[in-house]
């Protein structure tokens, strides 16, 4: 049987998105609802998806159809592709299944030469307009088609207005347009080498070929990286007849939306211009009106606009976002599509059409896009502002709001700075945990190496503080930096959007987010749909409380060594290290434990009883050790040592590859005291907090990391045990507690039956477990990962979002192998994974119990897991 590639907009409906592209089955769906649309038709998903596998070539058994419905829509019409006495002229738009606003291509006025254009000249007797619409088809052709660019043109436009002393484009004459048309000809042959296309199919299957092509264009490569839309969609082309908005003043087109986009205010909102074609509203050429002026101008013509605006959202039951084109005072409807709109809007038309009974709390809840919290809890650019500024560079948006400060280079100068209240932005090659302080006081961070799932970028988001990493164009001098060919020195002020990852080398006003009462409804909402619970990573009593205060439902994971890096701390945990006998290290460990008790309590008081995941202690001991001079001559003092033999000590302990090195478990099965100390701490608190709380069932949850073989395991589970019961039997107080581990080396997931006899839960972190599957490490793929996506190796970053295939496979493996042990193991995910929507999808339908995120992704996590709860049923 032939697939069917080409469909009449009578032929199809709303239902067929994903083989027609949104574009095309709105236009169906419109054109079913008799609205008045031109008449079209479109070449579907699986003709791109055919393009591509044919070697970027349109097939024949394609190219038939097309000339078919061709033939078809000039029966339709009346009219004919290439006749010089009655002209069918056609627009050829992209339409992806997944909306993509400005991502792709489009061609107007397509099907014109020096015959039509001569005919349809005299025929209409306007001449002005004819050569208007020529010009601009071969601008579009010679930039969309044959890549020669806009900016040419632009030039040979303006040269124009200058010899003719005119400043708008309204100015010229037909005579100044054919003129232009000529000029612009001449352009195309000197840069393309041969004449301007006048066969009409020729000009057709260019435009088919160029949106085929602009699938795969940067921006738009970039923009479903963004927004999770695989590349095997392709996007539909949409082949309408024309109609006309610069046929003169009783001719127009614009763009409106059926609630304001921006507050999510009921009414109609949006511009148009008279004497216009599309790209002239959004291309900022003119100034248009706004669409209550279309009311006083033309009220019947407004009047029935409105009425088919109350229709299509009536019908879709969600706010449009339409296009339109009057041709000499009839309207005519080019698309409607779910209109793109700001975190506030979409807060408020979700609720709003539920109090309109329109929609219910299901799909109020379904219809928000998790990501866009993040604008409604971080603060942003003013967007008078914003629009005024160039960015120098731009890195990966690796923790989002926006940032503006002084540049500092040192995470002591930011610290420093910003306890007197200084706005600063700290710009390093890569931060390390000692940074912690100054990454606190620090406005934003800016880092020339790392991924989204690096040091700062991890740090950044359990903080809320504004991050943009990876980017690599900075070149580091002496107390200054390059980009973007300027050099920036310390005190000068830059500004970052860690949303999308723009530097700009000045100060841009930030204003502080705004969480109106529609956001409490829609995650009240959330809440009663979700089944899976969201925890939070947090490593302090500050965090925890923040997470709480975002609708945390306990700690998954607390990341003990974060508490080490604070001044008073670090030079105990500096002098266990050093140590020489197991005395000398309990004596430091003894400094330790009262501070990290007390910082347990204060997390345990801030979780109001909820559950807490404490890990022991992680990395390799070399990162806390000092590595400028003079701190290793102070610590050498401190310890009684000479600095040289403190100096090897610190070499000793350097590693080849610390991701796979001394760390984790493994530091306890050495230094069997460090695990006993966290343990004493741990339990002392809890038991502390559990008799000034008798009301709370305190459970502490204790997590041994970096397992890979259920000896080790059992080795160092055993010193928990020993040491928290009999801290229990010591005490007056029943605490139970659980004992789990991290499941994050392959070899863990796949022998996570044996593991699981002695682990009553698993948090699989997915940071590292996704380091060792892929073998790559998160600080350093940024260098190599842009070549992967560009080649389409790699679609997302794998630390952005699970890798479901691969590091998905070994999670499902462990929870199956798990439960066939423990079938009540708990089960939960604590990398920065947990954050994702697209991750936490995969977490639901996996059977996990919970997630966790940092503090300021808990409402995302919220509100992605009962999407997925509704979703999966």
């Amino acid at each position: 049987m032939t697939t069917k590639y080409v469909y009449e907009f009578s032929e199809g409906d709303g239902s067929m998105r994903n083989l027609l592209g949104g574009k095309g089955a709105n236009l169906a769906e419109m054109t079913g609802l008799g609205m008045p649309v031109p008449q079209g038709f479109t070449i579907t998903t699986e003709a791109c998806t055919r393009y591509y596998d044919d070697g970027q070539q349109i097939g024949d058994d394609i190219r038939g159809q097309i000339v078919e419905y061709i033939g078809k829509l000039e029966e339709l019409t009346g009219k004919k592709l290439g006749d010089p006495d009655n002209p069918l002229l056609v627009s050829v738009r992209s339409g992806s299944r997944a909306s993509m606003p400005g991502m792709m291509d489009t061609i107007l006025n397509l099907g014109m030469n020096e015959q039509v254009v001569a005919a349809f000249a005299a025929k209409t007797g306007n001449p002005r307009f004819v050569y208007d619409s020529y010009r601009r088809f071969i601008q579009m052709y010679s930039d969309v088609v044959m890549e020669v660019g806009k900016a040419y043109f632009e030039e040979l436009i303006d040269e124009m207005k200058e010899r003719k002393g005119v400043t708008n484009d309204l100015e010229l004459d037909a005579d100044d347009l054919k003129e232009l048309a000529r000029q612009f000809k001449e352009e195309y042959k000197t840069k393309i080498g041969s004449e301007f296309p006048s066969d009409p199919i020729e000009q057709l299957f260019g435009a088919i070929r160029a949106v085929f092509r602009s699938w795969d264009n940067p921006r738009a490569v970039y923009y479903r990286r963004l927004n999770d839309i695989p590349s095997d969609w392709g996007t539909a082309v949409n082949v309408q007849s024309m109609v006309f908005g610069n046929l003169g003043d009783t001719s127009g087109t614009g763009v409106a939306f059926s609630r304001n986009p921006a507050t999510g205010d009921p009414g109609l909102y949006g511009e148009y211009l008279m004497n216009a074609q599309g790209e002239d509203v959004v291309a900022g050429i003119r100034t248009p009106l706004t669409i209550d002026q279309l009311k006083a101008q033309n009220p019947g013509l407004y009047d029935e606009f409105q009425a088919i605006v109350t229709r299509l959202e009536n019908h879709y039951r969600d706010m449009q976002d339409m296009e339109f084109t009057i041709e000499e005072g009839k309207l005519f409807m080019l698309q409607t599509r779910n209109g793109k709109r700001t975190a506030a809007a979409a807060f408020k038309i979700a609720c709003d059409l539920v109090d309109e009974g329109m929609i219910d709390s299901k799909k109020a809840v379904s219809m928000i896009d998790p990501k866009q919290i993040d604008a409604l809890l971080h603060p942003q650019f003013d967007d008078a502002d914003l629009k005024d500024a160039t960015p120098i560079g731009k890195g990966l948006p690796a923790s989002p709001g926006a940032a503006c400060g002084q540049v500092v280079f040192t995470a002591e100068e930011a610290a420093e700075r910003g306890k007197r209240g200084e706005d600063v932005v700290l710009v390093r090659l890569e931060t390390t945990p000692e940074d912690i302080e100054g990454m606190h006081y620090a406005k934003g961070i800016l880092t020339a190496r790392g991924g989204m799932t690096s040091h700062a970028a991890v740090v950044a988001r359990g903080m809320g503080t504004c991050c943009v990493s990876g980017l690599g164009e900075i070149s580091f001098g002496v107390k200054n930096f390059t980009l973007g060919g300027n050099t920036y020195n310390e005190g000068d002020w830059i500004s970052l959007d860690g949303s999308t990852g723009n530097v700009y080398g000045e100060a841009i006003k930030t204003v502080p987010a705004e969480i109106s009462g529609y956001f409490g409804r829609i995650m009240e909402w959330a809440d009663a749909f979700r089944t899976m619970k969201v925890r939070t990573n947090a490593d302090t009593p500050l965090d925890a409380k923040q997470a709480r205060d975002f609708g945390a439902e306990g700690i998954g994971l607390c990341r003990t060594e974060h508490m080490f890096f604070e001044p008073d701390r670090i030079s105990a945990i500096r002098e266990m290290i050093v140590s020489k006998s197991v005395e000398q290290r309990e004596a430091a460990l003894a400094k330790l434990l009262p501070m990290q008790r007390s910082d347990f309590e204060g997390i345990y008081e801030a979780m109001e009883g909820y559950p807490v995941t404490i890990r022991l202690l992680d990395p390799p001991l070399h990162e806390f050790l000092p590595h400028e001079h003079s701190d290793v001559v102070a610590l050498a003092r401190q310890m009684n040592m000479e600095t040289i033999a403190l100096e090897a000590v610190i070499d000793s302990l350097h590693e080849f590859n610390p991701m796979m090195g001394h760390r984790g478990c493994r530091l306890d099965v050495t230094y069997p005291e460090i695990g006993a100390m966290q343990t004493r701490a741990i339990i002392e608190a809890a038991i502390n907090v559990q008799k000034r709380h008798p009301e709370w069932d305190l459970v502490p949850e204790i997590m041994i990391p970096l397992v890979g073989e259920v000896k080790e395991l059992a080795f160092v589970k055993k010193i928990v045990t020993d040491t928290a019961d009999a801290i229990i039997a010591e005490s007056d107080v029943d605490l139970k507690y659980l004992v789990g581990t991290m499941i994050e080396i392959p070899r863990a997931a796949l022998t996570a039956d044996e593991i699981a006899t002695e682990a009553e839960f698993f948090s699989f972190g997915t940071n590292d477990l996704t380091q060792m599957t892929f073998g790559f490490s998160r600080d350093d793929a940024g260098k190599f990962l842009e070549s992967y996506y560009e080649k389409k190796i790699y679609e997302v970053d794998p630390f952005a979002r699970l890798d479901q295939v691969g590091v998905g496979k070994l999670v499902e493996t462990a929870v199956k192998l798990g439960r066939q042990s423990r079938p009540d193991i708990k089960l939960g995910i604590c990398g920065e994974h947990g954050g994702d929507p697209a991750s936490i999808d995969f977490c639901q339908r996996t059977g996990l119990n919970y997630v966790s995120c940092s503090p300021f992704r808990v409402p995302i996590a919220r509100l992605a897991a009962a999407q997925s709860a509704l979703a999966n049923g």
